[in-house]
């Protein structure tokens, strides 16, 4: 979610960098030697290892919080500062490799703002992150309940179905691209890293659903009965709600950051 990766093709900035508008790229310097694109392959291990790291953080700061109390408004600060401390880690790593997307949503709106030649993830390079996105989540959670001795896989019992709860996702998706985004178009992805970990911090608390906000992460968490998990039932609603909520950031960043008229453009009196 950096921007030091402004010339790194499908470098989302360390989440979205190449959805930064056309023409904000810095050029290489006359001589100097152009940026190397990672191949493909590293790029999908990146999302892979990165999305199966960020389920870990989850599930296991969320087990790890059960075991140490049962009050559950300890155990949702520690699981959201813990995930909030290893999501920035994990974009700043990753994030000149891949873009450090490790979200379905977020490399599928990439692909949709960069579908007329704009930078931006190919559909041919979607089609591989999303693959490694879900496999990564999964198999980080089936980590996180090996490292505390839990059954590898137990699908979870904790229903999430209520409408709040899909609203809450709608909300939480929609703010996270309206940030990745926005921060793309106003040329401060520097900030992504901090910005996007606090964000996801923040709407631990503020949205009802405790802010999935990623398919991937939503079907990695169906397959660990603990602290941090969603009933099989409940995924594909949360994963339609999402999607929505992507549609919606999308919108709000055409519709905030459209670009300005030059000085020459205004009008007389």
């Amino acid at each position: 979610m950096t921007a030091t990766e402004a010339a790194e093709h499908d470098s989302a900035g360390e989440f979205a960098i190449a959805s930064a508008a056309p023409g904000t790229e810095p050029q290489p310097a006359p001589g100097a030697t152009p940026p190397q694109i990672p191949p493909l392959t590293a790029r999908a291990a990146a999302e892979l290892v990165g999305t199966a790291a960020l389920v870990a953080v989850v599930v296991g700061s969320g087990i790890q919080a059960t075991e140490l109390t049962k009050d559950v408004g300890l155990q949702l600060l520690a699981n959201s500062l813990a995930t909030v401390f290893g999501l920035g880690v994990l974009i700043t790593l990753l994030g000149p490799v891949s873009g450090a997307h490790f979200n379905p949503a977020v490399t599928l709106a990439e692909w949709w703002t960069a579908r007329r030649g704009g930078p931006g993830v190919t559909l041919r390079e979607a089609a591989v992150y999303v693959p490694a996105q879900i496999v990564g989540a999964i198999a980080g959670a089936i980590l996180a309940d090996a490292m505390f001795g839990e059954p590898l896989v137990k699908w979870s019992t904790h229903d999430r179905s209520a409408g709040h709860l899909l609203l809450g996702e709608v909300v939480a998706t929609a703010g996270l691209i309206l940030l990745i985004f926005g921060l793309a178009r106003t040329d401060r992805l520097r900030f992504a890293p901090v910005a996007v970990a606090s964000y996801i911090g923040a709407a631990y608390w503020f949205t009802s659903s405790t802010s999935f906000a990623n398919p991937a992460v939503t079907i990695g968490r169906a397959f660990t009965d603990t602290f941090a998990g969603i009933a099989p039932g409940s995924v594909a609603a949360f994963i339609g709600m999402q999607l929505v909520g992507a549609v919606v950031g999308l919108a709000l960043v055409a519709l905030i950051f459209m670009p300005g008229r030059t000085t020459e453009d205004q009008p007389t009196v």
